[in-house]
């Protein structure tokens, strides 16, 4: 059923972890409880069977930077003042004075002093950090396929409500035939279960007290409810395929 979900997700656009997590809650629920602990032993199965990659994300910038030997913020080897000293040389005022000055002048300001690379890099802050190490997940042609086989099986799972809400949340990705079905199977069982309810709840309808009478009745109302959207459903999926 994740797995489902994760590929669904991904067939859309790349994402990584965090973000990827954001949208399978939107696509499950906000019940579905879909936490880091479930969410990467999922990717790295999906990954092992090549349904998906990781792959880093863009490092042009700084590979750019790096090729210079020299940061945004100017602290690597080349752009460091010290480099700046050495390639251009302090000229003889005859004044110490102006000398100290230019000195100083060609090192700005004692905030801006050279550094070592890595201090440059450990300066940025751990959430710098944190976007650099985050990987982008990408489904492949291989979990394409598995997505296609995934939406396309039936089974108990695939008619239960979980099942039918994620199926029918990336249902445009179906054949219009397929759509249908999925819609009347789950009409079929509704239909079923109202009419269990209906029976239960007149057999029992002496024994039961007023609260549990009240549930009975608002459980019986929502699968009315939903047997009415399905129809509605059917009706403008029959519209679309004459």
């Amino acid at each position: 059923m994740l797995e489902l979900a994760i590929l669904g997700v991904l067939k859309e656009q790349p994402l990584h972890g965090y973000e990827l997590k954001k949208r399978l809650t939107e696509a499950l629920g906000p019940l579905s409880s879909v936490s880091f602990g479930s969410l990467y032993p999922a990717l790295k199965r999906l990954a092992a069977a090549g349904a998906l990659e990781a792959v880093e994300p863009d490092q042009a910038g700084s590979d750019r930077a790096g090729a210079n030997g020299a940061g945004e913020d100017g602290t690597g080897v080349e752009g460091s003042g010290l480099a700046r000293e050495m390639v251009a040389p302090i000229p003889m005022t005859g004044s110490l004075g102006g000398e100290i000055a230019a000195f100083r002048a060609r090192r700005g300001t004692p905030g801006r002093q050279a550094r070592h690379p890595r201090q440059a890099q450990e300066s940025q802050g751990p959430e710098s950090t944190a976007r650099r190490a985050k990987k982008v997940y990408r489904i492949t042609e291989r979990g394409e396929r598995l997505f296609e086989e995934l939406l396309a099986a039936r089974g108990p799972s695939a008619d239960d409500e979980r099942g039918f809400g994620l199926r029918l949340a990336f249902a445009r990705y179906l054949p219009a035939e397929a759509r249908l079905g999925l819609l009347e199977r789950r009409r079929a069982h509704l239909v079923e279960r109202l009419a269990k309810a209906r029976a239960s709840a007149r057999v029992a309808r002496e024994r039961l007290d007023t609260y549990a009478r009240s549930l009975a009745e608002h459980r019986t109302e929502v699968t009315e409810r939903d047997i009415s959207w399905l129809d509605q459903l059917i009706a403008a999926e029959r519209e679309g395929t004459n």
